[in-house]
């Protein structure tokens, strides 16, 4: 009984990581987001700016230091996307832009909350977030 307990445990999990990875890779955005060009690529002051609008829109679901490990990280489906990890940060810098415009549930659709350069920020200091 202990071992079909513990079985049980560790598939759900495994069912549950699968699906959380499987739900973040495929979300993609359209290919002309990719010819998208962020007017503050490597700009230091955009990307202070992006940092300080990270800390107050965006670390409680993805954390602090972007891993996607927020606070209310833990009652999403799918988890929010890690900032850090090699997946996200190949996409380009039009992609990652893309998805903040446009959101996906449960990640917000930005378009009509913040500005386009303040999106643009964002993605500046996502791009600093690289391990």
């Amino acid at each position: 009984m202990k071992r079909f307990i513990y079985l049980s445990v560790f598939l759900l999990f495994i069912g549950t990581y699968t699906n959380q990875a499987l739900a973040q890779s495929t979300w993609k955005a359209p290919a002309d987001a990719d010819k998208l060009e962020n007017p503050y690529a490597n700009d230091a002051k955009a990307a202070a700016k992006g940092k300080k609008l990270f800390k107050q829109m965006c670390a409680i679901c993805h954390g602090v230091k972007g891993k996607g490990d927020g606070m209310a990280a833990a009652g999403l489906t799918p988890k929010p996307a890690n900032f850090t990890s090699k997946d996200l940060q190949s996409q380009t810098d039009g992609a990652i832009y893309w998805k903040l415009t446009e959101g996906k549930a449960p990640m917000a659709a930005y378009k009509d909350m913040i500005t386009e350069a303040q999106r643009w920020e964002l993605v500046t200091y996502i791009r600093t977030l690289k391990k």
